[in-house]
């Protein structure tokens, strides 16, 4: 694609074109970081990034810019073509789409698959091999399933919804819009409830259901369980990484975003646009507030408010923790210090 052409798309996009110059006008194939880019690669960078200084040397064919007159400037000198953008990652998010062109699958049902009774299967739908559908299910209009996925009876998937090759959709779930499942996420499988009992543990029956709201995406290896009764909810636009555990009766608000290996234990509840970093364990029924951004291996055993940014295990706010952190090391210092005042004072 010329970067003519890629201008004339970002123009109708979402990243707020501001001015660009073409220069040759360079055919673009992919994209690429700009230490690595070549004459036919496109590149971007952003307002803080560290990379700033290796722009004079890129090799790329065209670069997606911040509003910084010193970078728009450099990149005219050398003659290499550019865009400035508000957001120039989101710029090279859209341009990745336009010049990656997604393959869809074939419309129809595999002949392999196999589906129960009354499944109602929508518009421009395609079922891939060895797909199974139990009964009482409903497959929305341009909805794309995967070889290998297995949907129990009476689920629901709502219109341009996506399951990757062997997901599970257990009974009576429900994903909204434009969800997507990727390969071997489990969706409403049975929650972690046990009773305690003088013979060992008494399963207790999981008998409610999964609720994903429109535009979630659920990364590969990844768990929501559903709840002895009730919901587990996952709100509108939240993105969850590989390998996160959702349990039982959990709530999330919109817009959250969770990184790979977070463990939420059952009941908690999440308010919108929280991100939880790495490995982070959220508590029993602990409620986490609006916008929260928890750190790398946080452990969240109490409420926290909303707008706070913590780290740490237990949580604490993560200036404090900072500070903490920065004494760790000085530790076998002080306690020496401590000992020795102790003894001088026992004389």
């Amino acid at each position: 694609m010329l970067f003519s052409q890629l201008i004339f798309n970002l123009e109708r996009g979402k990243a707020e074109l501001q001015e660009h110059y073409l220069g040759k006008d360079p055919e673009l194939l992919t994209g690429a970081s700009l230490e690595n880019a070549s004459s036919s690669q496109l590149t971007f960078l952003e307002q803080e990034s560290s990379l700033k200084s290796q722009l004079s040397e890129s090799k790329a064919g065209a670069v997606l810019l911040p509003p910084q007159p010193e970078l728009i400037q450099k990149a005219s000198e050398i003659g290499i073509s550019w865009a400035v953008l508000k957001n120039p990652r989101l710029a090279f998010a859209e341009s990745l789409s336009l010049l990656n062109p997604r393959e869809r699958p074939p419309e129809g049902i595999h002949p392999t698959a196999v589906l129960g009774e009354n499944v109602l299967i929508g518009n421009k739908v395609s079922i891939g091999a060895h797909v199974s559908i139990g009964n009482n299910c409903e497959i929305g209009n341009r909805s794309i399933i995967h070889p290998g996925v297995v949907i129990y009876a009476n689920v629901l998937i709502d219109e341009d919804s996506e399951l990757h090759a062997n997901c599970v959709i257990h009974t009576s779930s429900n994903l909204g819009k434009r969800t997507t499942i990727h390969s071997n996420a489990v969706i409403g499988s049975e929650g972690f409830g046990f009773v305690p009992t003088s013979n060992g543990w008494y399963k207790m029956p999981q008998t409610g259901i999964v609720i994903i709201e429109s535009d979630v995406e659920i990364g590969c290896g990844s768990t929501v369980d559903r709840p002895a009764v009730g919901e587990t909810r996952i709100g509108a636009g939240t993105k969850i990484d590989n390998l996160v555990q959702i349990g039982h009766g959990v709530t999330t608000g919109k817009g959250c975003a969770m990184a790979a290996q977070v463990g939420i234990a059952g009941g908690a509840q999440l308010g919108d646009g929280v991100i939880l970093a790495g490995q982070v364990g959220v508590g029993n029924r602990v409620h986490v507030g609006n916008r929260v951004i928890a750190s790398s291996k946080c452990g969240i055993h109490a409420d926290i408010a909303d707008n706070e940014i913590i780290s740490g295990f237990p949580a604490i706010p993560n200036r404090l923790w900072l500070r903490c952190a920065a004494s760790f090391k000085r530790l076998p210092e002080l306690a020496k210090t401590i000992r020795d005042i102790s003894r001088a004072a026992s004389e």
